[in-house]
């Protein structure tokens, strides 16, 4: 083992940043950077400063065939596990198998009820005979049909848990180059993902749009069928688009942080997240239809989605809040 990796392995150790050991040593973070690239090596002076902050022998850091990572004075372990090159590139591959599920369920839930409103639609015009009656038993059924593939997508994602859950639930470190590599990745890969973001944010705003322009001119149920029918499909095109570069840019950014601390709660957060939205959406989906069934008022009862999506956004973020105040 080099010294640059060794830099490295006994940096992650004991947790600290580039910024957290350049100011220890009173340099700035490139010239850290720059050793754990190989670009430059520090002087004599600097290598027995950093035998001394980490508690070993000048003999370790200098000397390549010198592997024992045990401190002068008893040393330190670390229980981390290395991931290689190959391993980080499956776990994004498996990462993205796992958005594009996401994004196919999400995107049928999203617009399982847009046949239904074609249906409605369609008994509005007298077209093929259809009844109301007649369009919402074959909407439902339709929804329940969507529905079920799209969970069928959500299980499937289990299949993914015990390839990502050494670097998901454990402490990991990078073998040499990788952490270089993946941050090249994230660069050039950085340009698609806010690209993708400005897409997917544009098409969420811009859904509601044809519904309220034709509600200012146009009262026929059948046409506002069709702007709902516009709007959620916007929308879960939106979703769509957005799920999968999110994971993405997600999974490179974990593979560069290495597990440290505020990785593994932002990991967290996004599994609590997870875990109430598979609740949540599917239960403001049932308010929805009951209350559109019930009343066949769907020119008005289409606010329950934008009105549920503020709502969400706000309920989690009292759970975040009630979660930091959580001493546990």
């Amino acid at each position: 083992m080099i010294l640059a990796e060794k830099i490295v392995r006994l940096r992650k150790q004991v947790g600290w940043s580039q910024e957290d050991l350049a100011e220890k040593m009173n340099i700035s973070r490139q010239s850290v950077s720059k050793w754990e690239s190989t670009n430059s090596i520090p002087d004599l002076n600097r290598i027995i400063m950093l035998a001394e902050i980490f508690d070993v022998s000048t003999d370790y850091l200098l000397k390549d065939n010198v592997e024992a990572t045990e401190s002068l004075s008893g040393g330190f372990e670390t229980n981390a596990v290395q991931v290689s090159l190959e391993q980080a590139m499956k776990y994004v591959e498996n990462k993205m198998a796992i958005g594009q599920l996401v994004a196919k369920g999400v995107f049928l839930c999203v617009g399982s009820v847009i046949p239904l409103f074609a249906l409605l639609a369609m008994a509005e015009t007298n077209q093929l005979n259809l009844t109301s009656n007649i369009a919402c038993s074959l909407g439902v059924a339709l929804i329940l049909a969507m529905i079920s593939i799209a969970v069928s997508f959500f299980i499937r994602t289990n299949q993914y848990e015990s390839e990502r859950a050494p670097i998901e639930n454990q402490e990991f470190e990078l073998a040499y180059g990788v952490h270089s590599v993946f941050k090249e990745k994230l660069q050039k890969f950085r340009s698609a993902y806010n690209l993708r973001l400005s897409i997917a944010i544009f098409m969420f705003i811009f859904s509601s749009v044809p519904m309220i322009f034709v509600s200012m001119f146009s009262n026929g149920n059948d046409i506002v069928l069709m702007m709902l029918m516009v709007m959620l499909l916007i929308i879960a095109t939106g979703v769509y688009l957005l799920i999968p570069v999110s994971t993405k840019y997600e999974a490179y950014n974990r593979i560069i942080q290495e597990g440290n601390f505020a990785t593994r709660k932002k990991i967290e957060r996004t599994k609590r997240i997870e875990k109430f939205a598979v609740f949540y959406w599917p239960l403001l989906t049932a308010v929805y239809l009951g209350w559109s069934l019930w009343t066949m008022h769907w020119g008005i009862t289409w606010i329950v989605w934008p009105v549920g999506s503020i709502l969400f956004v706000a309920l989690i973020g009292l759970m975040e809040l009630l979660n930091k105040e959580d001493p546990s």
